[in-house]
């Protein structure tokens, strides 16, 4: 996959993860805006983000000031230096966040699910040289995420990155929204040169778990970190759970261990070659496994079987999940893993029976 890409250019600091953007989830007051963003120059940070119009999943919360907002972030770049970031979601919200002078404009999930309201933002943005950072869609699906990248990025905006905030789930355990770091790794793997911002604030959806996420975001090589920080997060009027004070935003990202993904050393090119090694074996033993599978398929057919076997698969299931816990390896990893195979083996099965 390519897009064709240039370098975002945003201010970094080379202590910290290459890019930070900080500010509070909502633009709330000229006060508030102005305060934290003050605060939050003080501690080095040199991009402010503010949400002016709030997409609310239900009627009746706070969805923002609009335009009212736009000059009080225009203050803060005349008064901080900083450069400002905040959400768009249709063609009237580019217009009149350009024309106030926003730096970065980013989009939101819900928006990113949307191929129509994608299209008609990438209309919106012919023309226009501004970053523009595309949030994943709610659902884990990767090649709509790709798709809306591909819209903006043929509308002739250049300067695209991405930012991972997580998935929905019905199964929410600790997480707002489920990290699935599977999808943006892949992203990465499949568009190399895109940089990817992490938003530990939504992933997380409560103050203690910022932390955790920077620094596994950081250990797996995400570019930066877009963080929502608050002067007043107890009193926020969106989102006061997952929101922290400047104080404490430097205080996470002063502890973070920031490590570098080129330098190759000889002990991990042995580690690493053991690894495919293994991964040979593995092969193999998979082969070997379908053609026994494959051998079953013949055996149902000949004696007009079904191929699901629901007892037969709930016991592999039942007895892997038991061993993977003894090996030291999570119970839903190895459920995860003998789904697929067990998938591709009813659907090899499946050829044999209807051949």
């Amino acid at each position: 996959m390519e897009l064709d890409l240039e370098p975002l250019n945003l201010p970094s600091d080379n202590e910290r993860p290459s890019c930070v953007i900080a500010g509070p989830c909502s633009a709330e007051t000229e006060e508030q805006v102005l305060t934290t963003a003050k605060q939050l120059a003080a501690k080095g940070c040199h991009m402010f983000r503010a949400g002016i119009w709030k997409p609310r999943t239900k009627p009746g919360g706070f969805e923002g000031n609009g335009e009212k907002a736009l000059p009080w972030m225009k203050e803060v770049k005349e008064e901080t230096g900083m450069l400002t970031a905040t959400e768009v979601a249709t063609p009237e919200h580019v217009e009149l966040a350009l024309k106030y002078g926003i730096d970065i404009l980013w989009i939101g999930a819900r928006t990113t699910a949307n191929p129509f309201a994608m299209q008609a933002l990438a209309d919106s943005l012919k023309g226009v040289d501004v970053p523009v950072l595309i949030k994943n869609p709610v659902n884990p699906d990767l090649e709509l995420w790709i798709g809306g990248m591909e819209r903006i990025n043929r509308a002739g905006v250049k300067r695209l990155g991405a930012i991972h905030r997580g998935f929905s789930s019905v199964d929410k355990k600790i997480y707002r929204n489920l990290p699935m770091w599977q999808i943006p790794i892949e992203l990465h793997r499949r568009i190399p040169n895109l940089p990817i911002i992490c938003d530990p604030s939504h992933i997380g959806g409560r103050r203690d778990l910022i932390a955790p996420l920077c620094q596994q975001a950081m250990d797996l090589g995400f570019d930066g970190l877009i963080v929502e920080s608050h002067c007043d997060p107890d009193e926020a009027w969106s989102d006061a759970k997952q929101q922290v004070t400047p104080d404490v935003l430097d205080y996470i990202l002063s502890l973070l261990v920031i490590r570098d993904e080129h330098t190759t050393t000889e002990g991990i090119r042995q580690l690493r070659s053991q690894i495919d090694d293994v991964d040979n074996e593995l092969m193999n033993l998979l082969a070997k496994r379908m053609r026994i599978c494959r051998e079953i398929g013949v055996y149902k057919k000949e004696h007009n079987m079904t191929v699901l076997q629901a007892t037969r698969y709930n016991e592999i299931l039942e007895k892997r999940g038991a061993q993977g816990s003894l090996i030291g390896i999570a119970p839903e990893c190895i459920a995860h893993i003998f789904e697929l195979i067990h998938e591709e083996s009813v659907r090899q099965q499946l050829e044999i029976v209807n051949q």
